[in-house]
């Protein structure tokens, strides 16, 4: 058995998330088929890919790992290829590699970048629209930034997890995971503006709580637009209670940017 190491971008507007649900298209779903269609015929092999994190429904990514084991001896731009030929166009296999038996796309993980994508300009492309959050608020960038600089660090996101009671404590790797710490470390976070009215919010972290990106934008676009003090994040993340913090952002704004894990240049 060899173990294989898959880098995919792929548009999640037509899916429902990563994870295999009945009945319904989702990108875990649509790999394993391929994956069974380019190798079932002759080996017989149906592995379930193992995605870095369980995107939700409508949300993106740029660079989502995914890792499984396979006995066949397929050439790895041999089996990139065949994969991208019977894919869905939404779904592309951007690099293929055989990795050590002990890499696992989730639990190897180092860390993550997000990045959330704001339209800013009056009338809004259909051709960017999936992909975009449309936002026409007056917003005071200075803030803005502030509210971003103020969740660098290690602290408690409980206030920024999702508000079902279910998945409060469970992660975006991995939503069956035993660890019910809402602890995070967060190496970055900024926003940026860039031409075409595009306002970009990217964030690296060694973790996120499931809903987390999403309830942060929505949390600084309330502070940059007055609907709480300038100022208030430190408040925020110390109440511990999703009812201090603002709404949750739209999933079509929202980009799994890029996984890292240690010793990447050596897989």
């Amino acid at each position: 058995m060899q173990n294989w190491k898959l880098t995919l971008t792929y548009d999640g507007t037509d899916y429902y998330g990563w994870q295999i649900q009945p009945g319904l298209p989702t990108i875990q779903g649509e790999l394993q088929a391929a994956i069974k269609r380019v190798l079932s015929s002759e080996w017989g092999e149906l592995p379930l890919p193992q995605g870095s994190g369980r995107t939700d429904a409508g949300v993106h990514a740029l660079g989502q790992v995914a890792s499984f084991e396979i006995a066949a001896p397929i050439p790895p731009e041999n089996l990139q290829r065949a994969l991208n030929r019977t894919l869905p166009p939404a779904i592309r296999v951007l690099e293929t590699r055989i990795v050590p038996a002990a890499f696992h796309a989730r639990h190897s993980a180092a860390a993550k970048t997000y990045e959330y994508r704001i339209f800013r300009g009056e009338l809004c492309s259909p051709f960017l629209a999936p992909w975009v959050h449309h936002c026409r608020w007056d917003l005071d960038f200075e803030t803005l930034h502030d509210a971003a600089n103020a969740v660098i660090g290690e602290h408690d996101f409980l206030s920024l997890a999702a508000s079902d009671p279910d998945r409060t404590l469970r992660s975006e790797e991995d939503l069956d995971s035993p660890t019910r710490s809402s602890i995070r470390t967060i190496f970055s976070s900024e926003w940026t503006e860039s031409p075409g009215d595009i306002l970009t919010y990217r964030v690296r972290g060694n973790g996120f709580l499931h809903h987390m990106v999403r309830n942060l934008v929505g949390t600084m676009l309330e502070i940059s637009r007055g609907q709480f003090p300038a100022g208030s994040m430190p408040a925020i993340l110390e109440a511990r209670s999703r009812s201090a913090a603002g709404p949750t952002a739209p999933a079509k704004g929202l980009f799994l940017h890029s996984v890292e894990y240690p010793d990447d240049s050596q897989l």
